[in-house]
């Protein structure tokens, strides 16, 4: 029967412009996948308020599927200490400040704001995206950099022999005060692997020197991806007497 149907000439192209047609379209979807951030915003994020991370899960059994409220997307989330966070924070405001390319407003100052914030909006009115514009637009600024930390696993064994890797995930996002718009987003989640397990992660094997990582030196190399890839104008280079991290210790 299919033999048949297939030698007539009006089937045979009947078939051919289906074909076509499907090839067309996924082509198109193809090329219309989203990039990270749209060319025309590339310079012109100068100012930024660093609201830093939060945890997406504080307590629970975990793991559990966690929608982000700012970029409504899900990620299978554990429950992620507070310490952590707070030494997560600590390291971006220290790597973003190093980096040069942006005015930057600390955390703690973004926080004491978003607290004067929430504790006027008595009805809960405003969603969390809201209330990261209204923080930027205090501060003037052209974008409000936040992230969410979804798992944080502590390597358990030493340099050179592991019962468990280390395995961390966490993403950062920057929003435009003025619309709310999302201008660039990414995500970081790793759970180290031999070099043998997963020849394609070549990179990782390079940083760690052949080591078994720390969750913190995991979360390092995360944290200098993505930041790398953050959008912004760089600064022209001053002549004369080289800087260190000692003339960043007032900041």
């Amino acid at each position: 029967m299919f033999e048949k149907t297939f030698r007539k000439p009006g089937r045979q192209r009947l078939w051919l412009l289906v074909l076509l047609w499907i090839l067309l379209v996924w082509g198109c979807h193809k090329d219309t996948k989203p990039t990270a951030y749209p060319p025309r915003f590339h310079q012109e994020i100068k100012k930024v308020v660093v609201m830093g991370f939060r945890a997406a899960m504080t307590e629970g059994p975990g793991p559990s599927l966690v929608e982000n409220p700012i970029t409504g997307t899900s990620f299978l989330t554990e429950p992620v200490p507070e310490d952590v966070v707070r030494q997560m924070n600590n390291v971006l405001f220290d790597e973003l400040i190093g980096d040069k390319r942006w005015t930057l407003v600390s955390p703690g100052q973004a926080r004491g704001v978003l607290a004067s914030i929430i504790d006027g909006d008595k009805k809960m009115e405003q969603t969390p995206r809201e209330m990261l514009q209204s923080v930027g637009k205090a501060f003037e600024a052209d974008a409000v950099l936040t992230g969410r930390i979804y798992r944080w696993q502590k390597r358990v064994g030493s340099d050179f022999a592991v019962d468990k890797p280390a395995s961390v995930s966490f993403d950062l996002v920057l929003v435009r005060p003025s619309s709310g718009a999302i201008l660039w987003r990414s995500h970081f989640d790793k759970t180290q692997q031999s070099l043998f397990a997963n020849l394609f992660d070549f990179d990782t094997y390079v940083k760690s020197s052949g080591r078994w990582l720390t969750a913190e030196k995991l979360a390092d190399i995360g944290l200098e991806k993505l930041i790398g890839e953050m959008p912004g104008v760089p600064e022209p280079k001053k002549e004369g007497k080289k800087e260190t991290s000692a003339d960043h210790s007032g900041n």
